[in-house]
């Protein structure tokens, strides 16, 4: 719910290599022009619901007469606004690919109030746009000012302004808004296919471990866990392994390992160890007596010592278990096998505070199988997204997506997604920005039925009043080898998606079936436009069953693993580079005030160069193509006077989990910093 207040705009069309000027682009911004019936120009009041909200003009004025107020009072559904009239004469113009600086001075006696945008698309009309900052209580007259993601393709006008969403008032006043983009000035690219393909190197050395498991630490190091390695005799013998890799240094730290972590879960904790949940406690029996048996021990990774601790022990077996961090910093997780390999249908939660697994009959349970490595998403009002994505066999009963809303221990099906039963091992993210609140889930097959994996993908807005799966673009077609012949693929299960600085999300890896035929095909998707751009350079080795890819702090993605039907692994290590990385000098982030970042704060920074967006992205931590806690968080940004740049961090903790995050700068060529770790409480 929300209660919006929204303003006028108009704009000119600058030509091509003109200046842009610092021109206010806001009509009426000090509500001083009334029309026939005493209401400022270009306004009009709309909404739904039944709080009691009173708007509209005020005296108490930044300047001029006038400002506008929204009261809101025992608000539980619907919204109120008062926005601009969506037309020409009152929505304004602008440039797909610019971006604008939004400022407004406000008074505001609520934490519930973000500043938003709408977009007019030529296609699908008027549609919200994204949530740019939390606005902090005021008591007296502030201002505030952020820049606006690019403009995406096909929009031609945008409103914004100040959501209110819980009860409180918010006065606004003297708004401003212009057009920040610079004329380009980026050299060309002389690297050749790399500059719109990006490029990969084979590493001149091979992975000491069968690294089923991918987890980037918050010390840029990576964790790659193997336990027994799907090997049987290296679980006989009780060999269990892992490694610690450093990227910077090309070297790898092997560390004691206590038990068999293959194909356990695992998540970042709020600070900045992992915590790793069950494992395998048997392979099946060759008499058929029992098949794959989870472990009910838990465990946590210190990256300051390279060493496991024991936790208490869950309250059941876990084989392929999900694992979600909440917004308080609790975990939770369901599915995989049981001791006994049956579903476990027991829900784990494990406290932040008490740093231990919680007992059973403190935890909510519906009793239901959610399969095995559930990719259960967490929305920005604390629910959990179960998106269909799971490994083995067929999708859950019903529409095979879910909402589990754990306050009240509810689960409602979630309609729309394509070929339930045949999203073994697809892969599903939260799209940038996760503000927006979209989830695309990508590819999959079925190892039971081991038809040929698809090139479905289905995009959904948690956001939405009825959240539903919509079908989204096909992936791309790439080449499969098998057999020694290469043929056209039609999709790809174990696929990999990996968030970038530039916000776009790059696919790779995967195969055809079940342990068999990769197919060697890489794109970029973009989330602005819904459109994948094919032809992306593709990974020399081939990346199917227990594969995994990571984003590192220095803005390259990282893939390991291939484990064919034949039972080799492929210990070679492939880092790819975007093409971002070829279109010249990179900024630097020189300085970060503080470290440590609070909810609803902000954060200034200095950098090299001028740059034209921030963002946070969560470090990986990924295995059989799932990894549901990957996010990228946007941070609108103010230009200082002095060239610093102060960041805005949202107060929403369920929208950036607790945690460690890789802080990027990108410029206006879509070139990224490395990043810098910060801290977020």
């Amino acid at each position: 719910m929300a209660w919006v207040l929204l303003f006028s705009l108009v704009t000119s069309v600058l030509g091509v290599g003109e200046a842009f000027a610092v021109t206010n682009l806001v009509a009426n911004p000090g509500f001083e022009q009334l029309d026939a019936n005493g209401f400022p120009v270009c306004w009009e009041k709309a909404g739904w619901g039944n709080g009691t909200v009173v708007s509209g003009t005020t005296t108490d004025a930044h300047g001029g007469g006038r400002a506008m107020q929204v009261q809101v009072t025992g608000v539980t559904t619907g919204d109120d606004k008062v926005m601009m009239l969506e037309n020409s004469g009152c929505a304004p113009t602008v440039t797909a690919g610019h971006q604008y600086n939004l400022a407004l001075w406000y008074k505001s006696t609520t934490p519930n109030a973000v500043l938003t945008t709408f977009r007019h698309d030529t296609a699908k009309g008027w549609q919200y746009w994204t949530d740019l900052e939390t606005l902090p209580v005021a008591p007296s007259y502030t201002r505030t000012s952020v820049l606006t993601p690019v403009i995406p393709p096909n929009t031609d006008q945008i409103t914004w302004g100040v959501s209110v969403y819980g009860t409180g008032s918010v006065t606004t006043d003297d708004y401003t808004m212009d057009d920040a983009t610079a004329p380009s000035g980026g050299g060309s690219c002389t690297a050749g296919a790399a500059c719109t393909k990006g490029s990969w190197q084979v590493l001149p050395f091979l992975n000491p471990v069968r690294s089923m498991h991918a987890i980037v630490l918050h010390n840029g190091k990576v964790l790659l866990m193997a336990g027994s390695g799907n090997d049987p005799m290296a679980f006989a013998a009780g060999t269990f392994s892992s490694a610690v890799y450093d990227p910077a240094a090309g070297t790898f730290v092997q560390i004691p390992t206590p038990s068999d972590m293959f194909c356990s879960g695992h998540v970042q904790l709020p600070d900045g160890r992992v915590l790793i949940m069950s494992g395998t406690k048997a392979y099946p029996a060759a008499d058929g007596s029992h098949g794959y048996e989870g472990l009910t021990s838990s465990y946590v990774f210190d990256p300051a010592s390279n060493a496991y601790t024991r936790t208490n022990d869950l309250n059941d077996g876990h084989w392929y278990p999900s694992a979600t961090e909440m917004g308080n910093g609790d975990v939770m997780s369901f599915g995989g096998l049981r001791a006994d390999s049956t579903g476990s249908v027991t829900a784990e939660r494990y406290s932040a505070a008490a740093q231990a697994w919680m007992p059973m009959n403190q935890v909510n349970q519906t009793w239901s199988f959610f399969g095995l490595y559930p990719s259960m998403v967490l929305m920005q009002d604390g629910r959990l997204f179960y998106t269909g994505s799971h490994v083995f066999g067929n999708g859950t009963p019903g529409t095979g997506a879910s909402i589990y809303d754990y306050t009240r221990n509810t689960l409602t099906d979630v309609p729309g997604l394509q070929s339930k039963d045949t999203r073994d091992q697809s892969m599903s993210v939260m799209l940038p920005p996760a503000q927006d609140q979209r989830v695309m889930t990508m590819g999959g097959g079925n190892v039971d039925t081991n038809v040929d994996a698809g090139r479905q993908t289905d995009l959904i807005d948690l956001k939405a009043a009825s959240p539903a799966y919509t079908p989204g673009p096909l992936l791309p077609q790439g080449t499969v080898t098998g057999g020694g012949a290469e043929a056209p693929g039609q999709g790809k299960m174990y696929v990999s998606a990996v968030l970038l600085p530039n916000g776009q999300v790059f696919e790779t890896g995967g195969a055809l079936h079940n342990r068999a035929d990769p197919v060697f095909e890489a794109s970029m998707f973009d989330p602005t436009t819904n459109t994948f751009t094919p032809g992306m350079a593709t990974d020399p080795i081939p990346r199917t069953y227990h594969s995994a890819s990571v984003l590192l702090p220095d803005g390259r993605v990282m893939s390991v693993g291939d484990n064919p039907g034949n039972g080799s692994f492929d210990l070679h290590i492939s880092v790819y580079t975007p093409p971002y990385l070829y279109q010249g000098t990179r900024p630097q982030i020189t300085s970060v005030a503080n470290s440590m970042w609070s909810y609803g704060s902000s954060q200034r920074i200095t950098t090299s160069a001028p740059i034209v967006r921030a963002e946070l992205i969560r470090p990986a931590a990924v295995t059989h193509s799932s990894d549901p806690n990957q996010r990228f968080v946007d941070l609108p940004i103010t230009v200082n006077t002095d060239g610093s740049t102060t960041l805005h961090v949202t107060s929403n903790p369920n929208i950036a989990p607790p945690g460690y995050y890789m802080l990027f700068a990108v410029d206006s060529n879509g070139v990224p910093s490395v990043a810098q770790w910060v801290h977020v409480m």
